[in-house]
């Protein structure tokens, strides 16, 4: 945690594909019902241990879709320079636009760095089934901002059939603002992580139901309200189920860290949440820091970096609350004999290290249900948590109003961020 030296501002419910080819495709952003999904086991402690599986070789192209019809045809050219990754490798196209990855598919998923100028023919990400070699990628050209873009900060949305109003109103200020793309840090679902398949299933399909009409890319990573079944003696769920914990996700969404690129910034996606046994906590596994350095090794030196995810790096509501949860329970436990926070990022500092070559302007995060904004004398980065989707929180005391971020990108700097309520606040429910 930081010293208590930081300033601190929290806005306040007052204030205003064939023959082994797959191609990414809109089928791939929305899920199915197909069950043929890689499966990662987790020991008892710690971090995931994938399950041995022999390498194959991947390729592919990423092209420019020209006539907008998801395959390539004559006269569409490759994409030079866009970084393909399974979550572990990363590879870059060549001239031609072609890419070759040698792969264990520990994840079953493939996906391509969406470059700046450009956005995503349906699906950025591939689930790679039945021994197919080649994945392509289709790319549009992005709409033309003059050197000025926008975007969204969501967070918490805790799909149900009850906030399905809550979804409509986020999706009509999208409509409102038109910002290039979105951005929803976590808490999808209402439950995935104490219910069996079915109802977990439900509210994954209401999600994927509700940000269908979404017009810009929407881009997501995992709450700990995604990761499937892990509290075992609520859920009734098996731990060698084929969707448990970080896989059913995968199965709807797609890689749970990855990255893009979008005027002059790339964007970093991460999973901070882990599993230990019955218990998720704040932390980027020893994979996926191994991936980060691999996909910034290929990032432009003083390109800015933002980072997004659930869990939050820093937060002040831990200090406040004594580092308890509600009800009652310590937010501080041990893993593999050493301490870590369920609610802040254990190892924060090793993925900060990692970002800090780079210019790291901004790192935006969820799960508090408040709009926090850390600043801390002497790092540039600004560490901003989003408003609950799914309602106001804080109790009676004191109530911290459920709404949006806009954020603008300009040159390459982004901008501080407008808060924008959602206007219907409602007690949300705890994280």
């Amino acid at each position: 945690m930081t010293s208590p030296r930081f300033a601190l501002w929290m806005a306040v419910a007052c204030l205003p594909g064939a023959s082994g080819v797959i191609s990414a495709h809109p089928a791939a952003l929305h899920g199915t019902r197909d069950t043929r999904v890689a499966h990662e086991v987790r020991s008892r402690r710690g971090s995931a241990s994938a399950i041995r599986q022999p390498q194959r070789t991947i390729g592919g192209v990423v092209y420019l879709d020209r006539n907008d019809n998801g395959r390539r045809d004559t006269g569409e050219p490759g994409v030079a320079g866009v970084a393909v990754s399974d979550q572990d490798s990363v590879v870059v196209t060549g001239a031609d636009g072609a890419y070759r990855l040698t792969s264990a598919l520990r994840t079953g998923i493939v996906f391509a760095s969406i470059p700046d100028g450009y956005r995503q023919k349906g699906a950025f990400w591939a689930t790679v089934v039945d021994g197919a070699t080649t994945v392509d990628f289709a790319l549009q050209r992005a709409p033309a901002r003059g050197g000025r873009l926008t975007f969204v900060h969501a967070s918490d949305t805790h799909i149900a059939p009850a906030s399905v109003g809550r979804m409509q109103r986020l999706r009509a200020l999208v409509d409102s603002l038109r910002p290039d793309f979105v951005l929803i840090t976590g808490d999808l679902v209402r439950d995935a992580l104490r219910v069996g398949e079915v109802e977990a299933r439900g509210y994954y399909d209401l999600f994927q139901e509700q940000v269908a009409p979404v017009p810009v890319p929407l881009y997501t990573v995992p709450g700990n309200h995604e990761v499937f079944g892990i509290e075992r003696d609520r859920s009734g769920v098996a731990a060698d189920h084929p969707l448990y914990g970080r896989t059913m996700y995968r199965h709807y969404r797609g890689p749970d860290y990855y990255s893009f690129n979008a005027g002059g910034v790339h964007f970093v996606a991460l999973n901070t949440v882990d599993i230990d046994d019955t218990r998720y906590y704040g932390h980027v596994d020893s994979l996926q820091l191994a991936w980060l350095e691999r996909d910034l090794a290929v990032v432009p030196a003083g390109t800015p970096v933002v980072t997004f995810n659930h869990i939050p790096f820093f937060t002040a509501v831990e200090t406040i609350n004594g580092y308890n949860d509600a009800p009652p329970a310590p937010s501080v436990i041990t893993v593999n004999g050493k301490a870590a926070f369920r609610h802040t990022v254990s190892n924060a500092r090793d993925v900060i290290a990692r970002v800090a070559p780079h210019p790291y302007p901004l790192a935006l995060a969820g799960h508090m249900h408040v709009r926090e904004l850390l600043r801390y004398p002497g790092i540039a980065t600004r560490f901003d948590q989003g408003a609950a989707i799914v309602g106001a929180s804080g109790g009676p005391l004191m109530k911290f109003s459920s709404g949006i971020t806009l954020y603008s990108i300009s040159r390459s700097i982004v901008g501080e961020g407008r808060f924008i309520p959602l206007g219907i606040d409602a007690t949300a429910s705890s994280r």
